[in-house]
């Protein structure tokens, strides 16, 4: 008989199940339960799970319409990760997410390298003896991240039955994320050269449509590459907004995301031939003509210390109301001074 203060889940399999246990836990775990597919893989892995009162641990295990686990959820765990004080920018907070608009310079999450200042650090401190079990840890929920010297909005769970929602619409990719980038060149429509580019296309509007592979770089472990076989699919879309220069030399643009794969705009766009501004990984030594503009703008174009990309919009359907969110970030202040250059 289970310890009375570990509660025991009894979870019936339904019929036509995945075809192997962790995918059908995930499927049939009631949604009230708020356990995600990560904290059923690491229960299993605990022994916390039984079928007919024999331990099961291997998720690849068949299952059967009709067949009955019992689940022991035990209580959160603290976790190890040190709460900081660090200011934030919170733009939304209630019981069960936070929307935050990320500087740049802040890691979204602690790793070998950056164990501190992270977001999670300064998460932590905020949320204080406010934060519910996420994942059988007291932590937050990190759904979806954005690069180090990316700025802008992310949002974060705060429940276990938020971060089984969020994760969910960003699996489906419904999660609304678009981002704006100054970038070298200007993606248009007429331009042979893109025409000849494998996996650049156009839809209705000279919307540039970039679909590809990615997958770590062979040699570079710290980079993504383009692939056509094998990795992971990817799909950006990219408007441009203004162009600056004569001839036009770089552009504002707005991209958005089908699916979210890390460096996903910054790679894509630089395989376009259209690198991000200031981006030192993928944008090579490309800098900006000081006769097409004006020579301080080529100047400060050339010092930009980051790449020049700014998650400025993010809509998502709350997780628990089911209320329609949406969330606009302003320009950070370098972003905004370059973009004023450019256009002087």
């Amino acid at each position: 008989m289970s310890d009375i203060r570990t509660p025991v889940l009894s979870v019936v399999i339904g019929p036509n199940p995945p075809d192997r246990l962790d995918k059908a836990l995930a499927r049939d775990v009631p949604e009230e339960a708020s356990l995600s597919r990560s904290r059923l893989a690491k229960l299993l892995a605990e022994g916390a799970i039984r079928k007919a009162g024999t331990v099961v641990t291997d998720a690849k295990a068949k299952v059967a319409e009709g067949d009955m686990f019992e689940i022991e959820v035990g209580p959160p765990e603290e976790v190890e990760t040190r709460a900081e004080e660090i200011a934030l920018s919170v733009v939304w907070e209630d019981d069960d997410l936070i929307v935050i608009d990320k500087p740049a310079g802040m890691v979204v999450h602690p790793a070998p390298g950056s164990q501190s200042g992270t977001l999670v650090n300064a998460l932590l401190h905020h949320f204080g003896d406010r934060l519910s079990g996420v994942g059988g840890e007291k932590r937050p929920g990190i759904v979806h991240r954005i690069d180090k010297d990316t700025t802008g909005l992310l949002v974060v769970a705060k429940s276990d039955r938020a971060h089984h929602g969020l994760a969910r619409q960003f699996e489906k990719h419904t999660v609304e994320r678009r981002y704006l980038a100054l970038v070298h060149g200007v993606p248009d429509q007429n331009d042979p050269r893109l025409h000849g580019v494998k996996g650049t296309s156009f839809e209705a509007g000279g919307i540039l449509k970039i679909t590809t592979q990615l997958a770590r770089h062979k040699t570079d472990r710290q980079k993504q590459a383009v692939l056509f076989h094998g990795g992971r699919h990817a799909v950006t879309r990219v408007r441009v907004i203004e162009a600056f220069g004569t001839p036009p030399v770089a552009a504002l643009v707005e991209c958005w995301l089908e699916t979210g794969r890390t460096h996903q705009i910054r790679v894509h766009m630089a395989h376009a031939g259209h690198g991000l501004l200031g981006d030192q990984t993928y944008g090579g030594r490309r800098k900006l003509s000081p006769k097409a503009v004006a020579g301080a703008a080529a100047e400060q174009a050339a010092a930009f210390p980051r790449q020049a990309l700014h998650a400025a919009t993010l809509g998502f359907v709350h997780p628990v109301t089911k209320e329609d969110l949406s969330f606009e970030s302003p320009l950070p202040a370098d972003f905004a001074g370059l973009l004023d250059a450019l256009r002087g």
